[in-house]
């Protein structure tokens, strides 16, 4: 399966969009904005440009994307008038992969333009927005030409899904599981571990070529709290999805081969793992490392449906594409999974853990 071209959040603004489902992953990454803009601050009053460059890595669809980047323009404008310096311009890099729905955000940059006028009084900043398509694990910009990397709930997702799940035969080997469960081979650990030892060497090196001296990195990540693949957080979400689909084979709605063979391109690092490509690396330094969870009552009143429809936005280009299933097949699916959800929760509280880290170019 290549993931680079099927891999993409449900586009447009429908009610199955990430646009209209992305509310949890908004709600985390402003849990920990205050770090983000402190980070930025920090790196005003170092640093002094005439056109300030920002790229968001891995910036889907919906208005998650732009809310952030004019908490970043107003915080970098803050500072600079603090100490007296002139605004500078923008210049914003949105990156996904080539199938996200760009359209839907060059739709809305009017409305972001309006709203930074009336702030304004009928002034705006200098803002120069741009699409950049392609995978960042490789390469993206010019050498030393950007300040400020920004990307969310983008990097526990694998350039692809590890070649080394499947056999000489092109079997898998973690048949029966959609990701590590406690079911699956220590071969499958590993396999997942190596692809995401080699994805974020790659992003980090990558993205050391593109930073100048001093600039900044702020990743926000799903993780797991230690040495232990199986938990009550993200895989057992997994675990769920997983259940969900093989409900779905025993009533002959989906193909029980092509379920052995669905593996998810996700992997959740542990902070002795980040914290170890990081050193190999080389090319950073960490400033900080912070985890955080999202509980309950994050997620509203439905927490199953919110789960649901999240990962719905997230995983429904690749199950449709694998199962070759329609809009119907899919509704019974996320309502199994929905169900399952809210069953666990009852039993116990399921709180996925995020980690944001915050990276200095050395």
């Amino acid at each position: 399966m290549d993931v680079e071209k099927l891999f993409h959040m449900t586009g447009g603004a429908g009610p199955s969009s990430y646009a209209k489902n992305s509310s949890l992953q908004k709600k985390a990454a402003d849990m920990v904005k205050n770090i983000t803009l402190e980070t930025l601050q920090q790196l005003c009053l170092e640093i002094t440009v005439k056109t300030f460059c920002i790229a968001d890595l891995g910036c889907s669809s919906g208005s998650n994307t732009l809310a952030m980047i004019k908490d970043i323009v107003e915080t970098v404008e803050g500072t600079c008038r603090k100490i007296l310096l002139s605004d500078p311009q923008f210049h914003v890099h949105l990156n996904d992969l080539s199938t996200n729905d760009f359209n839907s955000v060059f739709k809305a940059l009017p409305d972001f333009y309006r709203e930074l006028r009336k702030e304004r009084s009928g002034g705006r900043p200098h803002i120069y927005v741009g699409g950049y398509p392609g995978s960042f694990y490789g390469r993206l910009f010019p050498n030393n030409s950007l300040h400020f990397i920004y990307s969310s709930y983008s990097l526990h997702w694998l350039s692809k899904v590890p070649p080394a799940l499947y056999n000489e035969h092109g079997d898998s080997v973690n048949k029966g599981n959609i990701y590590i469960s406690e079911f699956s081979s220590p071969r499958v650990i590993k396999a997942y571990f190596t692809q995401f030892q080699e994805d974020f060497f790659t992003f980090l090196r990558s993205r050391s070529e593109e930073l100048v001296v001093g600039g900044r990195m702020v990743l926000i990540l799903l993780g797991r709290k230690g040495p232990d693949h199986v938990d009550r957080g993200n895989s057992f979400f997994w675990e769920l999805l997983s259940r969900s689909l093989a409900m779905l084979a025993s009533q002959g709605v989906i193909e029980k081969e092509k379920l052995d063979s669905y593996e998810v391109n996700f992997y959740a690092p542990s902070k002795e793992e980040l914290e170890e490509e990081v050193r190999s690396e080389g090319s950073f330094k960490l400033d900080q490392l912070e985890m955080f969870q999202i509980k309950k009552e994050d997620y509203g009143e439905r927490c199953g449906s919110a789960v649901a429809v999240t990962v719905r936005a997230i995983q429904e280009s690749m199950i449709r594409h694998h199962f070759g299933v329609g809009e119907e097949s899919i509704d019974c699916l996320f309502e199994n999974y929905a169900r399952m959800v809210d069953e666990e929760m009852v039993k116990e509280e399921i709180k996925p853990l995020t980690f944001i880290l915050v990276l200095r170019k050395l």
